[in-house]
């Protein structure tokens, strides 16, 4: 606890910027613009270096804090319950999907674990944007068999990812 606490205190919060540059990040904001012409859904992608004091204080792991950005970002407020946040925690090397009760009824747990560990993997041989684009479009296809596109598709959530 103490060590993991100590490599976040030390990460630097430009960490993030580094792993994921702007082009990356419009390449995925435009993956996610893609992806939800096909679906109901909505797609957040939230990329955070070291973690808050408050969050190592608090003892969270990756998938507390994801569950806390899942609300702060707005990931549960969407109408038709249908939203996944895909939280990429740099400094702990761990990626966690979070989806809304409306899709996580109809899609198994061990997908979305699945998705995280292919992402991991991606992570680890440094292909950081071609990891997010894929598990995009993998989650893109399950929101398209669940929740298809209708005439009245609103876009409720950003589509540009959220680096902390």
């Amino acid at each position: 606890m103490v060590i993991r606490a100590l490599r976040h205190l030390w990460a630097p919060g430009w960490w993030a910027r580094r792993a994921f540059r702007k082009a990356d990040l419009a390449a995925i904001a435009a993956a996610v613009a893609a992806s939800e012409t096909r679906h109901r859904g909505e797609i957040r992608v939230a990329i955070e270096g070291p973690l808050p004091l408050a969050s190592l204080r608090r003892g969270e792991d990756s998938r507390a804090r994801a569950a806390r950005l899942f609300h702060a970002l707005g990931v549960d407020q969407t109408g038709e319950a249908n939203g996944i946040l895909i939280y990429i925690q740099l400094v702990d090397r761990r990626v966690e999907i979070l989806a809304d009760r409306g899709i996580n009824a109809l899609v198994p747990a061990d997908t979305w674990t699945a998705l995280c560990r292919e992402m991991e993997t991606s992570f680890a041989g440094g292909h950081y944007r071609a990891g997010v684009l894929a598990a995009i479009g993998r989650i893109g296809e399950l929101l398209a068999t669940h929740f298809p596109t209708c005439q009245n598709n609103p876009n409720e959530l950003p589509n540009w990812p959220t680096v902390l």
